[in-house]
């Protein structure tokens, strides 16, 4: 390739990044105008489907700038905890752990009645429904057998759906004020040049510690861990994220979920996309009852309920939740909780799959031969 081509490539690649930021822009001012809930975040992961299914944007979100973008808001969710909140949550971990283990029953549900689809078998359909860790489930899909394509794109339309339908559901169900939330903390003495020398401190140190450790989701559980040690350590005192920074991560976080989405992926999988979603509608539903449940039984908001027991999307959850009136560290934390238990289970529902189709399988031979003879 001569320089010529290498530097036209460039410039294209250059263009179409511009275009989407342009774009995303435009549609956050718009949002914010008609009142959504995180508009930046909303407008981008709409702006980045179209740019993919179009092919007009680029391909995915450099793996760095996703993780910074996980990171910030992670920070900034981990400055917001306190002693009292973790108390309440302490009082209220067994209606928690239930929420997260009936999310997962319903995703396992869900999953079998994926693979009644012809061209879905067991082990795809477990994965591809379980609810939580979507990276995590499509790295480790083929491994035990699954098909990588379909649990990449029926889990990433999970978390779009769950991210499209979030912000709408919150502004028109809940009519919640959208100027709360990070938006309305206190203003921070310190001059922003700590303030962001704190967060690259502790997006670093977190995410090298969840990986030597192997928490899901390093990007957002391990800065989460460290900025929320540090405040609850009363370490570094008065310290908080530009708030400048922070519609900018939702909206890189809005373009990894978009982007995720090109054509080709989609049509892949044409033949199961309207069974997916309604099966991904399904446990939507069904988390949302968990989450009026979890509400009256904690006496958290009906806000706050619905947040904590939303079936994906980690960092978006956190985004919305952090522009409401919401209780953070509670939806934090019964958001973990289902992460984790998603992905220690996801293993073992495949491995349940596969027996069961085995079993299937040699009971069929077996009457085959019986009526053979």
């Amino acid at each position: 390739m001569s320089v010529s081509d290498r530097a036209g490539k460039v410039v294209g690649h250059s263009l179409r990044w511009i275009g989407l930021a342009a774009v995303s822009v435009g549609g956050w001012a718009l949002f914010a105008a008609l009142g959504l809930t995180a508009p930046s975040l909303f407008a981008a992961l709409v702006v980045a489907v179209v740019f993919a299914l179009t092919g007009l944007g680029p391909a995915a979100v450099p793996r760095p700038l996703s993780m910074a973008a996980q990171g910030t808001l992670a920070v900034t969710i981990g400055l917001m905890l306190d002693t009292e909140t973790l108390g309440a949550l302490g009082e209220n971990w067994i209606p928690a752990v239930l929420v997260g283990a009936g999310t997962l029953v319903v995703s396992a549900g869900c999953g079998a009645l994926l693979a009644l689809h012809r061209d879905v078998d067991p082990v795809t359909g477990a994965l591809s429904l379980i609810a939580g860790g979507a990276t995590g489930l499509v790295s480790i899909a083929r491994e035990l057998g699954g098909d990588e394509r379909i649990v990449a794109v029926v889990q990433y339309l999970r978390v779009a759906l769950v991210v499209v339908t979030m912000p709408l559901i919150v502004t028109f169900a809940f009519h919640t004020d959208t100027g709360g939330g990070a938006g309305a903390q206190e203003q921070s003495t310190t001059p922003w040049y700590i303030g962001t020398a704190f967060l690259l401190g502790a997006v670093v140190v977190g995410i090298v510690l969840a990986r030597v450790i192997r928490l899901p989701a390093p990007a957002t559980l391990g800065p989460l861990v460290v900025a929320g040690a540090c405040e609850l350590l009363g370490w570094p005192v008065d310290i908080s994220v530009p708030t400048v920074l922070l519609p900018v991560a939702f909206i890189v976080i809005g373009w990894q979920a978009g982007l995720a989405f090109t054509t080709a992926s989609l049509r892949a999988i044409g033949r199961i996309f309207p069974w997916a979603a309604m099966l991904v509608l399904s446990i939507g539903l069904v988390c949302a009852l968990f989450g009026w449940a979890l509400s009256a039984i904690t006496g958290v908001s009906m806000l706050t309920g619905y947040l904590a027991t939303t079936p994906g999307g980690l960092a978006a959850v956190l985004a919305v939740s952090a522009t409401t009136g919401s209780d953070v560290t509670f939806v934090a934390c019964v958001q973990v909780i289902r992460l984790v238990s998603m992905l220690v289970a996801a293993p073992l529902a495949a491995a349940a799959y596969t027996k069961l189709a085995e079993r299937k399988k040699a009971r069929t031979e077996r009457e085959s031969t019986v009526g053979a003879r």
